[in-house]
């Protein structure tokens, strides 16, 4: 992991350092073969228990706009997006994630995934007339860490709703954003991510070198997909992003009205890590979406890598607001190929909820100080504590 005297401590509390040196223990091989060209995490394929109720939370509640639906399937999209979806949501008797879906920049890049993922002994199916509506040639594999990828580059287009001003609602959804899977391994994760092409923007870690969480990108922005260390493989959330915090407001405010505010599990906030405003809600089966805005540029080849203290309480909330426990235990099983659900692997490293808010954890504001926690906020980190 990255030595402390390699990095820069910045005046926000956070280290900064080139690219992170993130060293598994047991790594995945790199292929000789060439990894496809990932312009960006495109669309994600869910299985529910219950389309009518889902329909009801991501369209009437969400606002997300559907492209085309039948009686099994709803296929959706955000006011930005021009491809044929972003979310598929369909019926069946499993929760589950089904895939998690990149666009890659040619039709070349498909042959290129073909042959990365047979290299590494993977499960790999290609389909030319795609596996959903609207996509065409795809290839569908079960990666190393056990997720269902799929990668794609042909497309029907649709209409583009950033216009159409009369149909906005002022939770608008513009764009998605990432994935957030949970992964026992995170360094594993990460090299195996690196050799696809992906470059780590922030991180968690503690002063051992163990590394809790993981953000790396594509598209120039803090993150199409985050590894964070858990119980795995599992899908923790799936992101949308809105324009402006009051966007994300809104949404609360909706859900208060409509008298869904159980839907609420986390936020509003800021967090530290990636600087967006957020909002975490939960959707009727249990699958976890983040609302989010305003992160940062990371485009440039030389972009440094931030990275978080685990005790630091400002890394997931910069307001220093609690955790609640469920966020970091609940996640979404992942599906194979066949739609059987991916047996889960216990996380052998250190857990960031037991090491920050659990018995033995103790979190800091000012880590220089002693007693940098005021007394009555403490046990709001201490598992147990919350109310």
């Amino acid at each position: 992991m990255t030595d402390r005297k390699d990095m820069t401590l910045t005046s926000s509390g956070f280290y900064t350092s080139q690219e992170a040196p993130i060293h598994p223990s047991n790594p995945t091989p790199t292929p000789a073969a060439a990894p496809p060209d990932v312009l960006r995490c495109a669309y994600m394929e869910i299985v529910v228990t219950d389309l009518a109720a889902s329909r009801v939370f991501y369209v009437d509640v969400l606002g997300l706009y559907v492209t085309e639906e039948d009686e099994d399937t709803i296929y959706l999209r955000s006011t930005e997006e021009f491809i044929h979806h972003n979310l598929v949501l369909r019926r069946g008797p499993i929760a589950g994630v089904a895939a998690f879906s990149y666009r890659v920049r040619t039709p070349e890049d498909l042959d290129r995934a073909v042959a990365f993922y047979t290299e590494l002994g993977c499960e790999v199916r290609r389909n030319p007339e795609g596996f959903t509506k609207g996509i065409g040639d795809s290839v569908r594999v079960v990666d190393p860490l056990g997720f269902p990828y799929e990668f794609f580059h042909q497309t029907e287009h649709v209409e583009r709703m950033s216009w159409r001003y009369d149909l906005h609602i002022p939770g608008e959804l513009v764009r998605l954003d990432h994935f957030n899977q949970v992964t026992p391994d995170v360094p594993r994760a990460v090299k195996y991510m690196q050799d696809l092409g992906f470059r780590v923007t922030e991180d968690i870690q503690d002063e051992e070198g163990t590394v809790y969480a993981a953000w790396m990108r594509r598209k120039p922005t803090v993150h199409d997909t985050a590894m964070t260390g858990g119980d795995g493989p599992r899908m923790h959330h799936v992101c949308f992003a809105t324009h402006e915090k009051h966007n994300i407001l809104a949404i609360c405010d909706k859900l208060g009205a409509l008298r869904r505010s159980d839907a609420i599990e986390r936020g509003p906030g800021r967090h530290g890590v990636s600087n967006a405003f957020y909002l975490y809600l939960r959707d009727p089966d249990g699958h976890r979406v983040e609302v989010y805005t305003q992160d940062y540029y990371t485009g440039d080849p030389d972009n440094p890598v931030v990275t978080w203290d685990v005790h630091d309480n400002q890394r997931r909330d910069w307001w220093g607001n609690p955790v609640v426990p469920s966020w970091y235990t609940d996640a979404s099983l992942v599906l194979d190929l066949d739609g059987n659900p991916q047996p889960v692997v216990a996380r052998t490293d250190s857990s960031e909820m037991a090491v920050t808010i659990g018995a033995d954890g103790f979190s800091y504001t000012r880590p220089d100080e002693d007693d940098a926690m005021p007394e009555w906020k403490q046990g709001e980190y201490k598992l147990g504590h919350q109310l």
